[in-house]
């Protein structure tokens, strides 16, 4: 059985979706549609083979695919997804999930209703180091996990020009750090531990060129005592020969032993009492994206649909990092510690 998937968006990031699209079997990438002409000449020279269009009702003209693949920015997703319901059996969304929390948790039921799968592509996750953590805690090796930092450190938006030449419409988002890139380590976090139950944020704008926050500390409880720390600065760089693989450093500390992440995508693990560490092998392939993610993802997609295992990153799933990330912005404001608890079943 093949799956046909048409897209919306073939900007910058959805030419990751259309490399990772055009690999995975069982699925054909019937067409993808554009309103910019001049990226879709971009995309013609890319992709010669690529059919392509100059809006969605082209796109869908010949009837609709079994997949959706929706990477727009936020402020257009609910206008082109909420006339599909129903019509296309799944639906993928590319993240930050709609423009606010309301909008996403309207979406989310009228895509339950009308009997659509809507899916937030989230691919964090699917990076390959954070699977292997993740075997790591499940098979007892750190025993509890007590302490866990990540220090953001892309080093890409610094200056003037930050962001213009890859995504320029980063520069006007007056919520920028947390809406849209830290909520990636809200969900590995939660991928990681399970539900958090406190957050404190401090936020500020290191870069006076862009509108938003660029920097700031996330600290997130767990009921076991576990506290993580996001430690973001988009303008400062980390050892790395390409800062955007996985954009910063990681350290977890357990009962039993610690951890670690570097910049060239290493894992490394020191029992607890020893001053060495040894290295934690895993499958890492340094493609397209974050050790070809956005491809594990979508493959993830494809696996539940022709064998029905189950879905990580559902949009009903997904709306909890976005009441996460509303009140990251509200502790922030307050300059205090939310609780997180009763917004879980909310």
């Amino acid at each position: 059985m093949s799956l046909k998937v048409g897209m919306i968006g073939g900007g910058y990031f959805g030419r990751f979706h259309i490399n990772a699209w055009r690999r995975i079997e069982n699925t054909e990438l019937i067409g993808v549609a554009d309103l910019s002409e001049t990226r879709r000449g971009e995309l013609s020279t890319l992709y010669p083979d690529l059919v392509l269009h100059p809006d969605i009702h082209a796109l869908l003209a010949a009837g609709p695919p079994d997949i959706l693949d929706v990477a727009v920015p936020p402020a257009h997703q609910a206008d082109l997804i909420r006339p599909l319901l129903g019509r296309i059996r799944t639906i993928i969304c590319q993240k930050p999930f709609c423009r606010s929390l309301t909008e996403a948790e309207d979406l989310t039921r009228a895509a339950e209703q009308a009997g659509t799968t809507l899916i937030v592509h989230e691919n964090f996750r699917f990076m390959p180091w954070y699977r292997a953590i993740r075997d790591e805690i499940d098979n007892g090796r750190l025993g509890a996990v007590r302490q866990a930092c990540f220090r953001l450190r892309p080093g890409d938006g610094g200056g003037a020009d930050a962001y213009l030449s890859r995504q320029p419409y980063f520069r006007d988002m007056e919520r920028f750090l947390v809406h849209e890139t830290g909520i990636h380590w809200i969900d590995v976090f939660r991928f990681l531990f399970g539900e958090p139950e406190t957050i404190y944020a401090d936020l500020w704008r290191a870069n006076p060129a862009i509108k938003g926050e660029d920097a700031g500390l996330m600290i997130l409880s767990w009921p076991n005592g576990l506290r993580a720390t996001l430690d973001a600065n988009r303008t400062l760089d980390h050892a790395a020969e390409n800062h955007r693989l996985t954009m910063g450093e990681f350290t977890l500390e357990g009962e039993n032993a610690t951890i670690t992440l570097d910049g060239h995508g290493q894992l490394a693990c020191r029992s607890r009492g020893a001053t060495g560490s040894v290295e934690i092998p895993y499958d890492l392939e340094d493609r397209d994206f974050g050790g070809d993610c956005v491809f594990r993802f979508q493959q993830h997609v494809i696996s539940h649909l022709l064998s029905d295992t189950p879905l990580e990153t559902l949009a009903k799933d997904y709306l909890q990092n976005i009441r996460i990330e509303e009140s990251a912005y509200r502790s922030a404001e307050q300059r205090q510690q939310i609780s997180l608890q009763k917004q879980k079943h909310k």
